[in-house]
């Protein structure tokens, strides 16, 4: 979704080889809205800008389309609100509002417990139950720490697929080891493109963690572009569909 680029809202503008601590504190979520079954991952930070202290990313298993999500923490309360396209995720999350964030109507309220959270998804006449356990934890601001199998569903997406990262506590700290790539009409991952361990750079470069893989189009392809960190402001890795293949290709 949106340009390729690197907002410098977004991006690490002076990185060097020691360790030090991030900004990436993630809950992932399974469970339900209504009888329809949901994944949904939250970051929370001190401020995105505008009041927005959450962003994420949800999507209904039977349709497997993200929906990027932003809000505010009050305590264990968390008010979620949905990207409804393009044009409002540009001027909400990739550039950022200019005045405060105004979280009024918006359907998700949710109360957040160590084991999961529970609340309602509500918009207009219609209203439904939430019901979701925590299944994974990533945090780097402090001591990198992983709890269970974490996967970030990314705000990018196109017509047939969308991509998800796989991060690791490896010896070199936390990073993505690979991205998947995983079919909207069957949920099924049909390629995995893996990263150097060693480097341990890739998906860790923007401050929301759903926007390391990013969507854009050039001549009517397809292209996906990964963030890395390192190398100053960072770098990407651009990967092209190649219809042939059906697979994603690095671009030389």
């Amino acid at each position: 979704m949106g340009k390729l680029f690197i907002s410098t809202l977004f991006c690490v503008l002076l990185l060097t080889g020691e360790a030090f601590a991030g900004w990436y504190q993630v809950e992932n979520y399974e469970g339900s809205i209504g009888a329809k079954p949901v994944h949904l991952s939250l970051q929370r930070y001190d401020s995105f800008g505008s009041g927005i202290t959450v962003e994420g990313n949800y999507f209904y298993d039977a349709k497997q389309i993200p929906i990027a999500v932003y809000g505010k923490i009050s305590g264990t309360s968390v008010s979620l609100c949905e990207i409804a396209d393009d044009k409002e995720f540009e001027r909400v999350l990739a550039i950022g509002k200019k005045t405060p964030v105004d979280i009024t109507g918006c359907p998700f309220s949710l109360n957040v417990g160590k084991s999961g959270a529970t609340g309602t998804w509500s918009k207009g006449a219609d209203a439904y139950p939430v019901v979701l356990r925590k299944v994974a934890s990533l945090d780097d601001t402090g001591e990198a720490k992983i709890d269970g199998t974490v996967e970030i569903p990314f705000w990018a997406e196109t017509a047939a697929a969308r991509f998800s990262g796989v991060y690791v506590n490896t010896s070199s700290g936390i990073c993505m080891t690979k991205m998947l790539v995983i079919k909207k009409n069957s949920g099924k991952v049909v390629q995995k493109i893996p990263f150097d361990e060693d480097d341990c750079d890739a998906g860790m470069l923007m401050t929301s963690i759903y926007m390391n893989v990013e969507k854009g189009v050039e001549r009517g392809k397809d292209i996906i572009s990964v963030n890395f960190r390192g190398g100053g402001a960072g770098h990407t890795t651009d990967y092209v569909f190649n219809r042939a293949t059906g697979k994603y290709q690095q671009r030389k």
